[in-house]
């Protein structure tokens, strides 16, 4: 482990008046699980007139980043922020291992996190506390809000739980051009010769001034009950997600530099924006569908059947090869008689290496303990719901819901159908199981397929319970586990289809909102139910990649490029697009498509995913088992 005593400076620079004010080595993010593949470097703030900036640049030529390219090392350097771009600062200090930091954006992007390995969390909040309004969350004593200036509006729809409010500003952010050390020598330089190049102050504080505020302007988007009616006015708001010209920390995207144009509200759509543009040329595929030369995905396989289920299992009910399994499922699927016991093992319910036995002792306890948790809210007499406003607003909702899930189906359909109240009592009592998320819009897509397959109301509430550790951060309030995912397909578009990725850029389609629906409730509604089931538990089976998911979304836009590049489409045609191909996607070529595109992205493709995308688990959990203990001893 490298080890640095640099830490707090403040030294002027000769450089437009900018001040170095904090400064630390070491500083490291893991873009994948193998400590070989960290990259360390220097994170500073810089201060300059009244703005305050963050960067991150890797060290070059250092033994901890030998196998850092070029290409890597420009794809990861976080330059020149300004944190009136920030919202918040979330601090985690986990019982081992390292502190670390992970910066939210205003758009709701993340930076990767940020590992101190000698320290320093502390002094780095107290530097941006001197110079930036910094206030601590009320609903979280980790997470610090940076210039959380929240009007009245803002604050009921945060205390009504609506999906976030998107702030709307008419200006422009300016990107910092900050120099970066290339040696070991010049990275241990005093801290009044590390800042290189220069920030026009005038121009940026102008561009400052040049925001305006307007409470109106702010909107919840309810993206699942009206995201076909989502137009030009949520286009612009969200146009902030990749517009502005500051680094996301996974790599620079050139964006164009055009001002924002003016925000007007919502209306129907001119007769012009239904007519067809002109065809343009259409640039080749670097991956066209050569059958010849590629072995473009193999072809699917029928279901795993109940005597070929049987091979897998040993004399008492272990299976033998779990990752032979997962490959013949993710090829073949399940017949839908067998998905009741195979199910709870792709869903982590059940280890793949239990007995028989212990997996029905395990029913048992779990059985009990299910009724507990449940007990606590059928146990609330309607004098305490009178005095117990979250549960009240949680039960309404779901109520809500579970009526229009999936109701044609026979097993869902009529009136005081007995399976739509085991949908609304196993959400409810979700809800108490995890209280701090509770219930949101798009859990009732996931559990209805579940409950259908499952037919026991405990086994479907902890098969639920599994999906929901890794599919949880998907309905945070914060949705980072939304824009992480949007983001590694941005990353993924772009080094798989630069010519598609150019034309997102041009078009303003790069907050890839038009992906959301997809990958929040997992192409619930893409395909009919049966076919969903299917690629479900394909997508469990986590092969090739447990992120397959995203490249099922680069496939589908993959095929219809074409015409999405010579229609020229906008955001909100290829909105309207998108939503219209429900219904109308190939499953099997899709998933043949997303298997090779993973194949050929490789190692590149994986770096383009920050850690803890869903669905991994949090990097909390399985993170630190990652580390020698040499380096946590080290560290403790």
């Amino acid at each position: 482990m490298m080890r640095s005593d640099s830490g707090k400076h403040s030294s002027s620079s000769e450089h437009d008046g900018a001040e170095v004010v904090y400064l630390k080595d070491n500083v490291t993010i893991h873009p994948t699980q193998f400590a070989s593949e960290r990259i360390s470097g220097r994170l500073r703030l810089i201060k300059q007139g009244s703005s305050l900036f963050m960067t991150w640049i890797p060290y070059k030529g250092q033994n901890s980043n030998a196998r850092l390219t070029e290409r890597d090392r420009n794809l990861y350097t976080i330059r020149a922020v300004p944190l009136t771009e920030v919202r918040s600062i979330r601090r985690h200090t986990p019982a081992l291992g390292w502190q670390y930091i992970i910066v939210v954006l205003s758009t709701g992007l993340a930076f990767p996190p940020l590992y101190f390995y000698n320290g320093g969390v502390k002094e780095f909040l107290a530097t941006i506390k001197q110079h930036v309004l910094i206030v601590r969350s009320a609903d979280d004593a980790n997470v610090f809000l940076v210039n959380d200036f929240q009007n009245p509006l803002q604050r009921t729809l945060s205390s009504l739980e609506l999906p976030r409010a998107l702030s709307v500003a008419s200006g422009q952010s300016t990107s910092v051009s900050v120099g970066e050390t290339s040696s070991d020598e010049n990275q241990e330089r005093t801290s009044g010769d590390v800042y290189e190049g220069s920030i026009s102050s005038s121009q940026y504080n102008e561009r400052q001034r040049q925001r305006v505020h307007d409470p109106a302007r702010d909107l919840s988007i309810q993206v699942l009950e009206k995201f076909s009616l989502v137009t030009k006015f949520a286009r612009e708001t969200t146009s902030q997600l990749f517009r502005d010209n500051h680094s996301n920390g996974y790599g620079a995207i050139e964006r164009r530099s055009n001002n924002l144009s003016p925000i007007d509200y919502p209306q129907k759509a001119s007769n012009d924006s239904n007519k067809v543009p002109d065809k343009s040329p259409v640039p080749p595929d670097s991956l066209e569908f050569d059958k010849v030369s590629l072995v473009w995905g193999k072809p699917r396989q029928a279901p795993l059947g109940s005597d070929e289920w049987k091979t897998f299992l040993d004399y008492e009910g272990r299976i033998m090869d779990s990752e032979a399994l997962r490959k013949r499922i993710f090829y073949g699927g399940v017949e839908h008689e067998l998905r009741k016991e195979v199910w709870p093992f792709l869903l982590g319910y059940h280890a793949y290496d239990s007995t028989e036995a212990e997996r029905e002792y395990l029913r048992a306890v779990k059985k009990s303990e299910f009724e507990t948790i449940k007990k606590q809210w059928q146990s609330i007499s309607p004098e305490q719901a009178k005095r117990f406003t979250k549960f009240r607003e949680r039960k309404g909702l779901i109520e809500k819901d579970v009526v229009r899930t999936d109701r044609s189906l026979s097993f869902y359909d009529g009136d005081d159908n007995p399976n739509v109240n085991l949908l609304r009592d196993i959400l409810l009592t979700y809800s108490f199981y995890n209280f701090d998320l509770g219930y949101c819009q798009g859990m009732s897509d996931l559990l209805s397929p579940i409950l259908f397959v499952m037919e026991d109301e405990s086994d479907t509430f902890w098969c639920f319970v599994s999906l929901m550790e890794r599919l949880g951060p998907n309905f945070n309030r914060d949705q980072n586990g939304m824009h992480s995912q949007l983001f590694a397909i941005t990353k993924l578009v772009e080094l798989l289809d630069i010519p598609l990725h150019n034309h997102f850029t041009q078009r303003d389609c790069l907050n890839y909102f038009f992906c959301f629906r997809w990958v929040l409730i997992q192409f619930k509604r893409e395909f009919e139910f049966d076919k969903t089931m299917r690629l479900w538990e394909v997508l469990w089976a986590h092969y090739p990649s447990e992120h397959l998911h995203l490249y099922v979304c680069v496939a589908i836009l993959k095929r219809h490029r074409s015409k999405i590049i010579g229609e020229q489409m906008d955001f909100d045609t290829l909105l309207k697009f998108i939503n219209e191909l429900s219904g109308h996607i190939d499953l099997d070529a899709v998933v043949r498509d997303a298997e090779a595109l993973c194949i050929c992205a490789g190692e590149n493709g994986a770096a383009c995913i920050p850690p803890g995308t869903p669905p991994s688990l949090p990097v909390d959990d399985y993170g630190l088992l990652l580390y020698p203990q040499q380096e946590l001893d080290d560290v403790l």
